[in-house]
């Protein structure tokens, strides 16, 4: 579990880390460079879980690069699905990351939200459902590393 204490918040008590997988983690269907590291990383701390619809049929080899399997989710209504998953983890023990229009539920729906502004864009109900918003994953799965950083962001 990751613990942080940010003042004029309360306490985070993250046990999940749900990623979302295209234009997240992966651009263009291809993980990218530093994400490994910081997964393997967190790993030790929280449960990751990667949620995926594979729209660039290449999640295979994204698994085989982090060592575990992203859940995946169909092609209709794929919001839904990412928020019933986070909802089902228990919302408030969950960081979410994502940056598409169908994470904005999944970020309402998790403890702790990070939108992610990558080279894919970032959706404006995403970025409105945020907590925070970042300039990339990698710098995303920094703060949960070194909460103090993010504590800094979202103390009031």
């Amino acid at each position: 579990m990751i613990e942080i204490e940010v003042p004029g918040r309360g306490t985070y008590r993250l046990k999940h880390l749900v990623l979302d997988v295209n234009g997240t983690i992966a651009v263009d269907g291809r993980l990218v460079e530093g994400v490994a590291k910081r997964v393997a990383e967190l790993r030790r701390s929280v449960e990751v879980h990667m949620l995926t619809a594979d729209t660039r049929g290449r999640q295979q080899v994204i698994d085989a690069q982090l060592g575990m399997q992203a859940a995946r989710i169909t092609p209709r209504d794929e919001a839904a699905q990412k928020a019933s998953f986070v909802r089902e983890l228990g919302g408030e023990s969950v960081c979410a990351v994502g940056n598409g229009a169908n994470d904005a539920g999944m970020l309402r729906e998790a403890g702790l939200a990070i939108a992610v502004l990558g080279e894919e864009g970032l959706a404006v109900e995403t970025l409105n459902a945020a907590d925070a918003v970042v300039p990339s994953v990698t710098v995303a799965l920094d703060l949960l590393l070194k909460p103090l950083r993010l504590v800094a962001t979202l103390r009031r």
